[in-house]
């Protein structure tokens, strides 16, 4: 083949896949792949306020206080979190059912092809290369 000053075909940078994925499944990955990373993150969000609020409530409960005491003291040290603790809780929810779609879509796709392949199905051998 020549080197040609005029327009070039494309390349295809996809490598060896050749069915391009069209509607919900050209999203599905970066979905699974954010929603399993939010996941994680919210779990370990999760994690470090139950060991806040816990070390709170020892240091509270050291001067011979109770943490469920109805004092305005302990009900601000109850509530410190409550906030982060729904949102983290809510982000959880939001991502594993995101990831979780985004599975089953996969999962459903992963044998798809569109109609307008190139491959016309005829396999080709060494011996056909080589002109045997």
């Amino acid at each position: 083949m020549e080197d040609s000053a005029g327009p070039q075909p494309p390349v295809d940078d996809q490598g060896n896949d050749h069915h391009q994925r069209t509607g919900l499944a050209r999203y599905a990955r970066p979905a699974l792949i954010a929603g399993s990373a939010i996941a994680v993150v919210c779990l370990a969000l999760l994690l470090i306020i139950f060991f806040l609020d816990s070390f709170n409530a020892t240091v509270y409960s050291v001067g011979g206080k109770n943490i469920q005491d109805a004092t305005d003291e302990a009900r601000e040290i109850r509530e410190s979190y409550t906030a982060v603790r729904t949102g983290g809780v809510v982000f959880l929810i939001a991502s594993v059912v995101t990831a979780a779609a985004a599975a089953v879509v996969l999962y459903r796709n992963r044998n798809v092809t569109n109609d307008d392949d190139t491959d016309d199905g005829d396999d080709v051998d060494f011996e056909d290369l080589a002109g045997r």
